[in-house]
């Protein structure tokens, strides 16, 4: 080009000449390249949150993967769950407002359906979805201009769209406003769904999707962050008293409306439905539509564990919608004493559950261990909560399994308790006990599995009865 240049004017180029214009073309483009580099957004997964973004607002670029995955949706319960990024929820994506976005999704080449996102930050058709639908083994480009700042939800679009959504394909991408949010000590990431099985809750093996029950808003799972448990125990988030929290709190549906909660605190300030403007405070419960968030900040105080729930509570303590943050330091009696007094208090009375038990045959006999296991599960999931982890009950109010007299001298009354209740006084260990506790909803292999685990744990030795045994006892029951 240069040389034709030079033959054409008639000037003679040198070759210092040819080397000066060689150089600048080169950094020109360079400079080009370089204005077409876009900054790589950092993805993170729950319960975590990537760090408050330190710029202004730029061209930008978020790569997201869709991939379906069978995975855990409680202790022995599988599910294949359809997703960003291979985790429910999908990772939250921090951007700033004022961003222009370059997005670009792809399909896992073994994904069986194409999948696509709506963003709820997005201004345009579909929030995003009419541009990116994409089939497996393909990648879809489109690009937006983060105009609003907030806290949004994103989920897959495809039809039929609420059977994406119950798979477990949505996330938040938070849009900072430009100068950000007020700084905390701690992020954390929440998102609730509700889930639909062929199975009942708890029902183990791998569970397929029901489109009936979805259709109906009948969940057998309401959980936080994918899973029952995944904000629990060794998976609980940590903080220490005095420090700041914040919580970016989703709700996915994709039916289910959340009343959240954490029990042991008062939300500080409200960011109502996800908006920029801290317009609430000192407030107990925050409600979360489908396919809505909000950010709620509080000081810790005390040491301890606090509990996050839907205060519909029964999703909480029967279907899965509980997690915990554990706080580390120094007591502070003046905001929290503990127990002081322990007096009598005689309720007026008082009511046993009564529930219709299923009794279906497992396909598959299990081991003396497996057996243990499973009972295991099902004491964690129906008793605990009353007579502790390790079966030590609480003094004077649930009595204890772990060495109790009351329990091993008699298991077919064990089993009569577990399918009918009990009321009235009992003596454990030399100890007077006199509560209510209801009748269980389980199958008779069910009971006589738990009852197995608790008659073989914690210094209780005992033969397994079976589920034959327990079916004549509680034939016996329903003739007396």
């Amino acid at each position: 080009y240069l040389c034709g240049l030079a033959m054409y004017s008639r000037t003679k180029l040198t070759s210092i000449h040819l080397l000066v214009i060689s150089i600048t073309i080169l950094f020109f483009r360079t400079d080009l390249t370089l204005a077409e580099q876009r900054l790589q957004v950092q993805l993170s997964y729950a319960p975590n949150v990537s760090a408050p973004l330190q710029r202004n607002p730029s061209k930008v670029r978020v790569d997201l993967e869709t991939k379906e995955v069978t995975a855990r949706l409680a202790d022995g319960v599988d599910y294949n769950f359809w997703t960003f990024g291979g985790t429910v929820p999908g990772p939250m994506i921090r951007i700033m407002e004022g961003d222009e976005v370059e997005f670009h999704l792809s399909n896992h080449p073994f994904s069986k359906m194409p999948h696509n996102i709506d963003l709820h930050a997005v201004t345009g058709p579909g929030g995003g979805a009419a541009s990116s639908l994409t089939a497996p083994g393909h990648t879809s480009t489109f690009s937006f201009k983060a105009l609003n700042a907030g806290l949004y939800v994103y989920h897959c679009a495809t039809a039929p769209v609420g059977m994406h959504i119950a798979n477990g394909m949505y996330g938040l991408i938070l849009v900072e406003p430009e100068g950000g949010l007020p700084p905390v000590d701690r992020e954390f990431y929440v998102m609730q769904s509700d889930f639909y099985t062929k199975g009942e809750y708890g029902e183990e093996g791998f569970q397929p999707f029901s489109m009936e029950k979805a259709i109906d808003e009948d969940a057998d799972y309401v959980v936080f962050n994918g899973s029952v448990g995944a904000m629990v125990g060794d998976r609980a988030v940590r903080a220490k008293v005095g420090e700041t929290i914040r919580l970016y709190v989703g709700n996915g549906g994709p039916n289910l409306v959340s009343s959240f909660h954490v029990i042991g605190e008062i939300f500080d300030t409200v960011y109502t439905e996800g908006g920029t403007l801290p317009n609430q405070q000192n407030v107990q419960s925050t409600l979360i539509p489908a396919g809505g968030s909000a950010i709620v900040e509080f000081k810790v105080e005390v040491p301890g564990t606090l509990i996050l729930v839907d205060h519909s509570i029964f999703r909480a303590f029967n279907k899965g919608a509980l997690g915990m943050i554990n706080v580390e330091g120094p007591d502070n009696s003046l905001v929290y004493s503990g127990k002081q007094a322990d007096r009598i208090y005689l309720p007026e009375g008082g009511a046993i559950q009564e529930v219709a038990v299923a009794n279906e045959e497992p396909a598959i006999p299990l081991t003396h261990e497996e057996r243990l296991q499973r009972g295991q599960r099902i004491y964690e999931q129906n008793c605990a909560a009353c007579h502790q982890m390790e079966g030590k009950g609480i003094s004077g109010v649930f009595p204890p399994l772990a060495n109790s007299d009351y329990l091993m001298q008699d298991l077919p009354r064990a089993v009569r308790v577990v399918i009918s209740g009990l009321t009235g006084e009992i003596d454990v260990n030399g100890k007077k006990y006199n509560n209510i506790m209801p009748s269980q909803r389980l199958n008779d292999h069910d009971i006589s599995n738990v009852i197995g685990y608790i008659t073989n744990t914690w210094g209780n030795q005992a033969e397994l009865l079976s589920a034959a045994e327990v079916a004549e006892i509680r034939a016996a029951l329903a003739n007396h």
